[in-house]
C-alpha cells in the first residue's frame, strides 16, 4: 500500500509499505477521508530530533474509512461499514489502517464522509469543554479561529456563555466565527488585544480564555487577556517542548489554567459520539469550515497550505478516493 512518512524534519514522502494484517480485537479499515489538524503541523516540523524519521503513516489521525475485515465480527460493526476511525497514534495517512475495534464509531447513513471526519476534532473540543467552569453569564474569548476555535465557539454557546469573543490574526478566519456561535470578533494583528477586549466587554477582560492555536505568542497572550482570578484552557497543541512563560503575571493575577487531552480514554467515546450525532442530524453545519479538498497524491501540498494558513484555508480534507 501507499503511505506517507516524515523522513526528516519538515520533509514527508510517499513510501511503499506492507498492508497491515488483521489481529484479534482489531479491524482493517480502508481509508476514505482524512482531515488535517494543527497537531499534524507539529509532527512534521516541531517534534524532538530523535522522533525523525517517523513511523510509516504519520501524520494523519482524523479519519473515516470502510471496514474491510474485523476480528471478531460483532453486531456493532461489520465488514462493509463506514466508520469514524480514531487513530491517536497519528499513523492513518495510508491506504489501510489497523485499529482496535472499540475505536470504530458508526454514524448515520447519508452523512457526507467529509462531514463525518470532522467529528474527531469536534469530539475533542466537546470533551475539553467539560473541564471549563460554569459559563452562564460569563464572557469567554477564543484565541485562534481555525476549526478547533470554531468548534469552541459552538461548545461555549452550548454551555451558556453570555459573550463569546473570537480572536485571530487572520481576518478571513473571523468571517466564520459568528456562524459557529461567536457574539463578537477581534482581528488582533495590529492592535493591543487586551485594550480591544475591554472595549468590547464593558471595560473588563474575559472571565475565561480558550487558547486554540498552540503558538508561543498565543499561549502567552492568554495570560495577558484574562481577568484576575480568571480561567485559561490550553487546547492548542504547543509547537515546542519548552518556551518562555510569563510566570510572574500568571502568579500575580491568581489564575487557574489547565490543559486537556485524553479524549480517546473517555468511556464509550461519549463526546465524539455526540459530535457525530450533531453533525449527522444537522444541529451544526460543518460544511462551511471545509475550505479545501486534496487528493491523496497531493497531500504534501495540503500539508504546506495547512502550515502557512493561506488561500482562505480553515479545514482541509484529503480524499483518498479522488
Amino acid at each position: 500500500m501507499k503511505a506517507v512518512q516524515i523522513i526528516a524534519r519538515g520533509q514527508c514522502a510517499f513510501v511503499d509499505a506492507p498492508k497491515p494484517k488483521l489481529q484479534p480485537g482489531s479491524a482493517i479499515v480502508k481509508t476514505l477521508r482524512l482531515a488535517l489538524c494543527g497537531s499534524d503541523v507539529r509532527h512534521i516540523h516541531y517534534l524532538p530530533d530523535d522522533r525523525y524519521p517517523s513511523p510509516i503513516g504519520e501524520t494523519g489521525h482524523e479519519m473515516v474509512g470502510m471496514v474491510e475485515a474485523i476480528d471478531p465480527e460483532n453486531g456493532n460493526v461489520k465488514p462493509g461499514d463506514v466508520v469514524l476511525c480514531l487513530a491517536p497514534d497519528h499513523r492513518a495517512m495510508q491506504e489501510y489502517y489497523r485499529a482496535p475495534i472499540d475505536r470504530l464509531l458508526p454514524f448515520a447513513p447519508g452523512t457526507p464522509l467529509e462531514h463525518a471526519v470532522q467529528a474527531q476534532q469536534f469530539g475533542t473540543v466537546l470533551y475539553a469543554a467539560k473541564s471549563l467552569p460554569d459559563l452562564r453569564g460569563k464572557t469567554a474569548a477564543v484565541i485562534g479561529q481555525g476549526s478547533a476555535g470554531l468548534w469552541f465557539n459552538f461548545a461555549l454557546q452550548q454551555r451558556g456563555a453570555a459573550k463569546i469573543i473570537a480572536i485571530d490574526l487572520k481576518a478571513y478566519r473571523l468571517a466564520f466565527s459568528k456562524t459557529y456561535g461567536a457574539t463578537d470578533t477581534l482581528h488582533n494583528a495590529d492592535i493591543a488585544t487586551a485594550d480591544a477586549l475591554r472595549d468590547l466587554n464593558g471595560g473588563k477582560l474575559p472571565d475565561v480564555v480558550i487558547e486554540a492555536a498552540g503558538e508561543d505568542e498565543s499561549i502567552r497572550l492568554a495570560i495577558e487577556i484574562v481577568r484576575e482570578n480568571g480561567f485559561i484552557l490550553y487546547f492548542g497543541v504547543p509547537r515546542f517542548e519548552t518556551m518562555d512563560f510569563p510566570i510572574f503575571e500568571y502568579f500575580w493575577k491568581s489564575l487557574t489554567a489547565r490543559s486537556n487531552v485524553g479524549t480517546i480514554q473517555e468511556p464509550n467515546h461519549a463526546s465524539t459520539r455526540q459530535a457525530l450525532q450533531w453533525i449527522s442530524d444537522g444541529t451544526v453545519d460543518v460544511s462551511r469550515m471545509i475550505t479545501h479538498t486534496f487528493k491523496f497524491e497531493d497531500v504534501m501540498e495540503a500539508y504546506e497550505l495547512h502550515r502557512i494558513q493561506d488561500e482562505g484555508a480553515v479545514k482541509i480534507v484529503i480524499d483518498m478516493e479522488g
